[in-house]
């Protein structure tokens, strides 16, 4: 199942989203200031690339005071739009029955969108 839904889902628009994404995050790290966003845009990316079979956990490698504040920030520019889309795309795909595990992977990815610092999707 998780080969047939990450096949189902690049087809759909994982490719096109995760290119997005390494696009945005590629145009953040050419400034100093952006790069840490930058490399959370394409964890972001790499995310939407296969995201059935895998989950949302901490990392624990971070320390928490920083990814407080860089996650702030991250919430406060682009994260909130993020995870309202992927909120949006949830909803849309749990209509049908077909698309509820569909829907599903949209409200893991909206978890890693709110806050990218000191998560990881694996």
């Amino acid at each position: 199942m998780r080969l047939i839904g990450n096949v189902i889902w690049l087809i759909f628009g994982g490719l096109l989203t995760c290119l997005g994404y390494l696009w945005g995050g590629f145009l953040l790290c050419l400034t100093i200031v952006g790069i840490p966003w930058g490399l959370q845009a394409m964890k972001i990316g790499i995310a939407h690339l296969t995201p059935f079979g895998r989950n949302v956990v901490a990392t624990g490698g971070s320390i928490p005071v920083i990814s407080f504040v860089f996650n702030l920030i991250w919430l406060v520019f682009a994260g909130i739009w993020i995870a309202l889309a992927e909120l949006l795309f949830g909803f849309l795909f749990c209509i049908t029955i077909i698309g509820i595990p569909f829907g599903l992977q949209h409200f893991k990815l909206m978890r890693l969108a709110l806050y990218p610092f000191g998560y990881d999707l694996r």
